[in-house]
């Protein structure tokens, strides 16, 4: 056995230690096409496709990424814990509460379409005017969460991008109307299996400041 010295097997970097400096999020009709990569080939973040629209400011909640993992276990009588374990379902949501009254998040929280037929007219085109249908409508939506971070050696930009191809509402928050706050739309959804995408979630990491990483990890993985 060969001595450890635990600064070097415990690889601990500070400059691998990510937040969300700033960050964003997009909803689409799922007639809009799925982000099949959101950098080019130099790490450069690109344009989302057409259909996409941003929810604009947040509160200083964010974006809360939650997981419901549920297994089956087998028990047997000469063990004391599982002698085999199955996943059962494995599910993820995302909430946020965003504070401005634009078409994506009335859309978002009321269960109108992005676009299309049933859609918001632009801002102030129009009177904006929608009501519960006795039968409320089955609304899947593409979403896209960006969020944007600094190499702290470089400042340089390093983006975390998550993709539900098909996202459909779980759960909303009480609309308050009060003079001391914004109203806000709080908004929670899950994502589902989308047949093209063959995923509920896709996760990219990329940008300048991640391929900074490069010469001490080939592939930019840090």
């Amino acid at each position: 056995m060969v001595a450890a010295d635990f600064t070097e097997i415990a690889e601990l970097r500070q400059a691998l230690i990510r937040k969300a400096l700033r960050y964003a999020i997009f909803a689409a009709d799922t007639t809009a096409d799925l982000v099949a990569s959101p950098f080019d080939a130099g790490g450069i973040l690109q344009e989302l496709p057409a259909g996409y629209v941003p929810v604009g400011y947040t509160t200083t909640d964010g974006v809360t990424f939650s997981g419901d993992l549920s297994t089956s276990d087998v028990q047997s009588g000469q063990s004391s814990s599982p002698t085999r374990s199955d996943v059962e379902s494995d599910t993820v949501t995302a909430q946020w509460v965003p504070q401005e009254t634009n078409a994506a998040a009335v859309a978002l929280y009321e269960n109108l379409p992005l676009a299309g037929v049933g859609s918001l007219p632009a801002l102030g085109s129009a009177t904006w005017t929608w009501s519960r249908p006795k039968t409320p409508p089955t609304l899947y939506r593409r979403l896209v969460f960006i969020a944007e971070d600094l190499n702290k050696d470089t400042g340089n930009a390093i983006y975390i991008v998550r993709h539900f191809p098909s996202a459909l509402r779980s759960g909303r928050e009480d609309e308050q109307w009060t003079r001391t706050a914004e109203i806000a739309r709080g908004v929670t959804y899950q994502a589902y299996i989308d047949d093209a995408a063959e995923t509920d979630s896709i996760t990219w990491i990329d940008g300048p400041g991640w391929r900074d990483y490069a010469p001490e990890a080939p592939g930019g993985g840090g």
